[in-house]
């Protein structure tokens, strides 16, 4: 089993690089000490945004996080994605490299989004081997991320926390707790937010992210969030992660904002209020 502990991003707040935020950030971080970026964004030969990352990975540590893999899909992975993906950490050496526990590919398909699994045995067997083969390609351990989640399926068989915690079992790969993600499926779903992250493997999180949401409601009225990353985080998230960190300890910390990009002080500040809730526990 993969020892979380040997993570190599600080146990600090990092933020979703913007290539708007570029300069300002090469010439005062602040308080962000590390940058994820989204691997797709980073698969060409060359130009601006590898120029850019090469400069910024001299200055910090990178998080490369993938959207495009397609773990949880029926169909093979694609095989020219995962050697692009490889020559993308062949040469970053990034500290970490996650996916989603989603699938977003059908046939010759891809679908822009996100869409959740059905926790059954089949889809566990599914699911591993595909990290298997990912993490064989890539010669390095990822980290798989819950999903944020508007409905169950009548065949799930196995809780999210036990299908995740069985994942990370059989194939060795660590976790990356969204908090905010919880929050949302908990509201959605009218299931215990605190007590998923209770019966969470802690001990098996390289990485935590946290980032907004937008509220609306379904056709019944009842209220329905939206996982949207194109707000500040909120209060009640922000007590959540409290809650996450009080018993799991410092965990690299992510602020995610991906659409309707504030200013870097804007980012600056959720990082900053991150950043303050991570000594408490060291």
């Amino acid at each position: 089993m993969l020892d979380m502990t040997q993570n190599p991003l600080p146990t600090a707040a990092g933020i979703g690089f913007k290539s708007q935020h570029f300069a300002e950030v090469m010439e005062d971080a602040g308080p962000i000490s590390w940058l994820e970026i989204h691997a797709e964004n980073y698969m060409g030969a060359g130009g601006r945004p590898i120029a850019q990352l090469k400069a910024l990975a001299e200055k910090f540590p990178i998080s490369v996080h993938g959207v495009g893999l397609s773990i949880g899909g029926e169909a093979p992975l694609d095989r020219d994605h995962l050697a692009r993906l490889r020559h993308l950490c062949d040469w970053l050496n990034p500290a970490s490299f996650s996916e989603h526990l989603a699938w977003s590919s059908h046939d010759v398909g891809f679908l822009n989004d996100l869409l959740p699994l059905p926790y059954t045995e089949a889809t566990l067997a599914r699911v591993c081997r595909h990290i298997d083969q990912t993490q064989d390609a890539l010669g390095r351990p990822m980290l798989l991320e819950n999903p944020s989640t508007y409905l169950a399926f009548t065949e799930t068989t196995l809780s999210e926390v036990e299908f995740l915690t069985e994942i990370a079992t059989r194939t060795g790969c660590g976790l990356l707790l969204d908090v905010n993600n919880v929050f949302v499926s908990a509201a959605n779903q009218n299931w215990d937010a605190r007590a998923y992250i209770d019966a969470f493997p802690l001990h098996l999180v390289g990485e935590i992210h946290l980032g907004g949401h937008d509220e609306d409601s379904d056709e019944h009225g009842a209220p329905l969030l939206i996982d949207s990353h194109g707000r500040a985080v909120v209060d009640p998230v922000w007590s959540l992660y409290a809650h996450t960190i009080a018993a799991a300890g410092p965990k690299p910390t992510l602020i995610e904002w991906d659409t309707d990009v504030p200013t870097l002080d804007t980012l600056k500040a959720e990082a900053t209020r991150a950043a303050q809730l991570l000594p408490a526990t060291v």
